[in-house]
């Protein structure tokens, strides 16, 4: 069994001239990370790796949820294979996972990330929102076998606001 944990970067900022890789988050951003982070501590996932995009805002991102779940920083890998807005690359970094790992999380962008959540899922998904995370299972051994899988969770921001 194995198991992807998706969470999309939170709300970031357009204000500054900076490049994309480093726009930093909003305040929105970093509450809404802390909020979706703390459901998702409550659910006590055992998350073996982390990896994240090198773009600011998904980094910060990462932190936050790392710091929430009490992760060790040993767990986290920055990879450009994550920096992808189709889907493409972000399949093919899945599908070179090691096989030792059986559940990690990975923090990046749409609509690379709806469109895994949609591919990979058995739950439609319009758009994962801004510090959205969807966890899915794979019922293989092998991350390159990797197929239709089940959504077994969806966290939202807007959701959890009520």
């Amino acid at each position: 069994m194995k198991q992807v944990t998706l969470v999309r970067h939170g709300k970031s900022s357009w204000e500054y001239s900076v490049g994309d890789k480093n726009r930093p988050l909003l305040e929105r951003g970093i509450d809404d990370g802390l909020l979706v982070s703390s459901f998702a501590k409550k659910e006590q996932i055992e998350i073996e790796a982390v990896f994240s995009s090198p773009a600011i805002r998904a980094l910060h991102t990462c932190m936050i949820f790392v710091h929430q779940l009490h992760l060790p920083l040993s767990k986290v890998e920055i990879t450009d294979h994550l920096y992808d807005f189709s889907g493409d690359d972000v399949l093919g970094f899945i599908k070179g996972l090691d096989n030792a790992l059986d559940s990690v999380m990975i923090f990046g962008h749409n609509h690379a990330f709806t469109h895994i959540a949609n591919s990979l899922g058995n739950s439609y998904i319009e758009n994962v929102p801004t510090s959205g995370l969807v966890r899915l299972q794979f019922d293989i051994e092998n991350w390159k076998n990797i197929g239709k899988g089940t959504t077994v969770q969806t966290l939202f921001p807007k959701q959890l606001r009520g």
